[in-house]
C-alpha cells in the first residue's frame, strides 16, 4: 500500500487550529457555562484537575485525528485535493463518525442533547477547519 503525502506542518497547523477553537468553543464567550453545567463540573473540581495533563493529552488526541484525516484527504490525487475538498471531507468525518459516535455513547450515558450538540459541532467544525488546512496546504 502506498502511503499518500503527509505535510508535517499542515497537520500541525490544522490541529493547532482545532486546539484554539476548543479553547475558544469550551470557553464562558461560547459554551463553557453551558457544557459545564452539562457535564455538572463544579469550579473546585476543575481547578484541582491536572490542566497540563488534560490540554497535552487532547492535542496529542487531536494530532492524531488531523494525521488520519490526512490520509483520507490526500489519498486522492493532487489535483483533486483543494480547500473546498479538504472542508467536505472534515466536515463529513466530524459529523458521520465523530459526531454519531458521541451520540450512540451519550445514549447509554443518558448525556444531553444539548452536551451532544455541543461537543459533536465543536468535532464538525474543527476537522472541517483541520481539513482545509489540509486540502489548501499541499
Amino acid at each position: 500500500m502506498a502511503y499518500p503525502f503527509i505535510n508535517v506542518w499542515a497537520v500541525l497547523v490544522g490541529t493547532i487550529a482545532i486546539w484554539v477553537l476548543g479553547a475558544l468553543w469550551y470557553s464562558p464567550v461560547l459554551f463553557g457555562k453551558i457544557w459545564q453545567k452539562e457535564v455538572e463540573f463544579k469550579e473546585e473540581g476543575i481547578k484541582k484537575a491536572n490542566m497540563a495533563m488534560v490540554f497535552g493529552l487532547s492535542f496529542l488526541v487531536m494530532l492524531f485525528m488531523v494525521w488520519a484525516l490526512n490520509f483520507v484527504i490526500n489519498s486522492h490525487k493532487p489535483e483533486e485535493v483543494s480547500i473546498l475538498k479538504g472542508l467536505h471531507y472534515g466536515a463529513f468525518t466530524g459529523f458521520f463518525f465523530s459526531m454519531m459516535t458521541m451520540g450512540i455513547n451519550y445514549l447509554y450515558q443518558r448525556r444531553s442533547v444539548t452536551l451532544w450538540l455541543i461537543d459533536g459541532f465543536y468535532m464538525v467544525i474543527g476537522l472541517g477547519i483541520a481539513g482545509m488546512i489540509l486540502g489548501a496546504w499541499r
